[in-house]
């Protein structure tokens, strides 16, 4: 009974402990295709650096070779240059505009949403005429095909301006994340990524990088027509304030990656930076203590506008908050199953479905 009792604890052990060390072992590893970054170097030198199945893969190119069509490992990127200014804060004209927000690394998603209502073509080429499309941030974060979205937006924006039109990408809260290094949304392709160059994250897009210095010429606000733009909105005090279009980008932009500052962030750098600035702001959508009806009024009337256009907050689909005069933009393409975009002419309001239907606005 006792020898009989043994055994059988013996094979319970064995059948526990062999449970155990197969639901422990290390996963294998995710198999990588991702690039191509890209270094700056002193002597007009483009240095590659790309993951062909987690295959560390680097060349060379000299700036006198741009443009240049990199393919490789069916990873594309068109290279028109690597020295960029910044645009202009306020566009006034007689253009069509359209608005979308936080495409959060889904690639497929965004291009099927683009098309459909008639941004690109079915090449993936632009086909908005002199229109300007305008993105309030976050490509970043959560989903896989983040570097995707930036090389396709990097072309698309040449075409664009080609055709008399523009595309303007705006910082939002996680492309200043990435560059100051907080990765706590990242997707685990690029927690990946890091690992095999060995290098943090963040260094990828370090301002010696085309894709880094790309990014730090981007505005954190826009102002097209009678619409003002930003990822996360515009706290009432900046009016209350009169604070400029003009001073709150600069001074978000001078404040922009603590690492590369000389000092750290005080004051009204500091402030922009924090749940009050442009990227973080969500008084729009809250009942208590968020921005009253008086407040809208005094933003609208000291940026001379008409309409505040945000992402940031999640919404169902493009929704307007203020008795129209705040348009939400971010539909929740982050979950990677649907998404809309604004479309704009003249006075009038659309919301473009994901299949390309166009639904007036309320």
């Amino acid at each position: 009974m006792i020898k009989n009792f043994s055994l059988f604890i013996f094979a319970f052990c064995l059948l526990v402990g062999s449970k155990y060390l197969f639901s422990h072992q290390e996963k294998p590893a995710l198999m990588i295709t991702d690039g191509p970054y890209i270094s700056l170097n002193m002597e007009d030198e483009l240095a590659f650096s790309w993951l062909c199945e987690s295959k560390v893969v680097r060349m060379k190119i000299t700036t006198k070779q741009l443009p240049y069509d990199f393919q490789q490992c069916q990873l594309d990127a068109s290279i028109e240059q690597y020295k960029f200014i910044s645009d202009a804060l306020i566009y006034q004209g007689d253009f069509k505009v359209a608005a979308a927000s936080d495409f959060h690394g889904q690639y497929d998603l965004m291009k099927t949403l683009l098309t459909n209502n008639h941004i690109i073509d079915q090449k993936g080429d632009w086909a908005f005429d002199n229109g300007h499309f305008v993105i309030t941030g976050d490509v970043f974060d959560r989903g896989n095909k983040v570097t995707e979205i930036l090389w396709f937006l990097y072309q698309l924006e040449k075409q664009a301006e080609l055709a008399g039109g523009k595309l303007h990408l705006l910082l939002g809260n996680h492309e200043v994340m990435i560059l100051n290094g907080d990765l706590r949304y990242l997707h685990p392709k690029y927690v990946e990524t890091s690992r095999l160059f060995e290098q943090p994250f963040e260094k990828l897009y370090g301002r010696n990088t085309l894709l880094g210095a790309w990014l730090r010429s981007k505005s954190v606000l826009v102002k097209v027509n009678d619409m003002l733009f930003a990822h996360g909105g515009f706290h009432p005090s900046l009016a209350k304030e009169k604070r400029t279009l003009s001073d709150i980008n600069q001074v978000f932009k001078n404040n922009l990656v603590k690492t590369e500052l000389a000092q750290p962030r005080e004051g009204w750098g500091k402030y922009l930076h924090k749940k009050h600035g442009p990227i973080w702001y969500r008084g729009y959508f809250k009942k208590d203590n968020g921005a009253s009806a008086e407040e809208i009024d005094l933003l609208l009337n000291h940026f001379d506008i008409n309409y505040l256009v945000v992402g940031h907050t999640s919404q169902k689909q493009v929704e307007t908050r203020h008795q129209g005069r705040v348009l939400a933009i971010d539909s929740s393409i982050k979950n990677g199953e649907y998404g809309e975009i604004l479309l704009v002419d003249g006075k009038k309001k659309w919301r473009g479905t994901l299949a390309g239907e166009k639904i007036i606005l309320d």
